[in-house]
C-alpha cells in the first residue's frame, strides 16, 4: 500500500489547496482592510473653483507658476510658495509636489537645503530662459517653509518637515540681521538691503504672525520671538495715519546715537501693492494672539477710508493719509478678513459684492489678472473657512474633517 503522498495527482491537488488557502487568506485580509483603504483612495480633494481657475490659467504641468502680466513672463519664489499653500488648502498633493519640485530644481539649484531659492526666473534679455535675479525673497522662503511643515504634519510626510527645517536654517543664517537698537529683524533678501552699513530697508508685509508662531514650535531655538518684537516696533513707528507702507527703513545717525524708522530712501512712504498684504495678514491673525489687536489698531486707516469710498485706494501716502486712485479687485479681496476682524460690516459687504461680481463671477470674456487671483485665493479662501490659523500657528483645513485619516491628530 502506497502512502497518500505517493498517490498519482496528490501533489497537484495539495498545491491547489495551498494556493486556495493563501488566496482566501489574502481575500480575508483585503476585506478587513478595504474600508480604510477605500476611504483613503476615495477621499475627495477639496473642491475649490478659484484654485482650479488659477492653476489652469497660471500654472504649467511641470509646476511652474507664470505671471503673464510682465514682459519676462516670469515665475517668482513668492508665486511658487503661495501656490504651494493653496494646493495644500485644496488637498492637491500632486500639484503641491510639482510646485516644490520645480522650485527646487530651477530656483534653488537642485538643493533647497543648501541654497535659498532665487526670487525671479523667466525670459532674459538675450531671449534665454533661467534665473534673472538670484537674490532670494525672505517672505517666499517663509511661505515655502510653512507650507512644507504643515504638509509634513497633515500628510504625515517627514521629508517635507525636514526640508522646512533646512530652509528655515538658511533663512536665519542669511536673511535675519541683528540691527543695532532694533534687534533681530527679517531682511527682505540676503543682498542689497543694508545701505552704507547704517540703513536697513524693510518690508512690513513680509512677516505673517501665524507663520512665525508655527516656526516658534518647529525651531524653538530660532529668533522668531525677537522677529515679532521688531515687527511690532516697525508697525508702531511707521503707521501714523493707520496705513502700512510698501517699504520702510531703519536708520542709524552718522554721528552715532539711537536709530529711528524713516521713509524708505527709494520708495518713499507709499503704501500700495506690497502693503495690501499687511491688512490681509492682520485680519487672519487669530484673535487670541496678542499681536492681532496690535495690528488691527495700527492699521485702522484703511477701514476708515472705506467709509467714504466704494473701493480701496491704489496708493496711500502713509505720512499724511492722502489716497489716490482705485485699487484693483484683488485689494478688495485682501481686505475681507481684515474688515471682518474689525467688525466693519457695511464696508465688508460692499467689498464682498465687488469681489463676487469681478472675481468669483466675472463677466464673460474677462481675463483674470495674476495678482488679483492670488489675493482672491487668500481672502475668499479664508472667508469661506477653507483654512484658518490657530493661535499656535497650526493650519486648520476644511478637508481635515472629511479626511481625518489623512492628517495627523495634534492639539492646537
Amino acid at each position: 500500500m502506497t502512502s497518500p503522498a505517493s498517490q498519482p495527482g496528490h501533489a497537484a491537488r495539495s498545491a491547489c489547496a495551498a494556493l486556495l488557502h493563501r488566496a482566501c487568506g489574502a481575500l480575508a485580509l483585503w476585506c478587513a482592510l478595504a474600508p480604510a483603504a477605500m476611504a483613503a483612495d476615495t477621499c475627495p480633494a477639496a473642491t475649490w473653483p478659484l484654485w482650479e481657475q488659477f492653476a489652469q490659467r497660471f500654472m504649467q504641468a511641470d509646476g511652474r507658476v507664470i505671471d503673464y502680466s510682465v514682459a519676462q513672463q516670469h515665475s517668482t519664489s513668492e508665486g511658487q510658495s503661495y501656490a504651494m499653500f493653496f494646493a495644500l488648502v485644496a488637498r492637491d498633493r500632486e500639484r503641491f509636489d510639482k510646485l516644490w519640485g520645480w522650485s527646487v530644481t530651477n530656483l534653488a539649484g537642485g538643493d533647497a537645503g543648501a541654497q535659498l531659492p532665487a526670487w525671479q526666473w523667466g525670459r532674459r534679455n538675450d531671449g534665454s530662459w533661467g534665473v534673472i535675479d538670484a537674490n532670494s525673497a525672505s517672505d517666499a522662503n517663509l511661505w515655502f517653509a510653512y507650507s512644507l511643515a504643515e504638509a509634513g504634519r497633515l500628510w504625515r510626510e517627514p521629508r517635507y518637515t525636514a526640508q522646512a527645517r533646512a530652509l528655515l536654517a538658511l533663512v536665519v543664517a542669511q536673511e535675519v540681521a541683528d540691527v543695532p537698537g532694533l534687534g533681530p529683524t527679517l531682511l527682505p533678501a540676503p543682498q542689497g538691503f543694508v545701505l552704507k552699513g547704517r540703513i536697513w530697508r524693510l518690508n512690513p508685509s513680509y512677516l505673517h504672525v501665524p507663520l512665525v508662531r508655527a516656526f516658534e514650535r518647529l525651531d524653538p531655538q530660532g529668533p522668531w520671538r525677537a522677529l515679532l518684537a521688531s515687527h511690532e516696533r516697525m508697525l508702531a513707528a511707521t503707521t501714523p495715519k493707520g496705513f502700512a507702507a510698501d517699504w520702510v527703513a531703519f536708520e542709524l545717525p552718522e554721528g552715532g546715537g539711537p536709530g529711528a524708522f524713516v521713509a524708505d530712501p527709494d520708495k518713499g512712504d507709499t503704501g500700495s501693492y506690497d502693503a495690501i498684504r499687511a491688512y490681509l495678514w492682520a485680519g487672519m491673525t487669530p484673535r487670541a494672539d496678542r499681536l492681532a489687536a496690535v495690528q488691527l489698531r495700527r492699521l485702522g486707516g484703511m477701514a476708515t477710508a472705506l467709509r467714504s469710498a466704494p473701493v480701496p485706494p491704489e496708493k496711500v501716502q502713509t505720512a499724511t493719509g492722502q489716497a489716490q486712485g482705485q485699487g484693483p479687485v484683488g485689494f478688495s479681496a485682501a481686505l475681507l478678513p481684515y474688515l471682518q476682524a474689525l467688525g466693519a460690516k457695511a464696508q465688508l459687504k460692499q467689498q464682498q459684492e465687488r469681489v463676487r461680481a469681478q472675481l468669483l463671477q466675472p463677466p464673460a470674456g474677462s481675463t483674470p489678472l495674476y495678482y488679483d487671483q492670488v489675493l482672491g485665493l487668500f481672502g475668499t479662501g479664508w472667508m469661506e473657512q477653507r483654512y484658518q490659523f490657530l493661535p499656535s500657528g497650526r493650519l486648520q483645513l476644511r478637508w481635515e474633517k472629511a479626511c481625518p485619516q489623512q492628517s495627523a491628530k495634534t492639539t492646537p
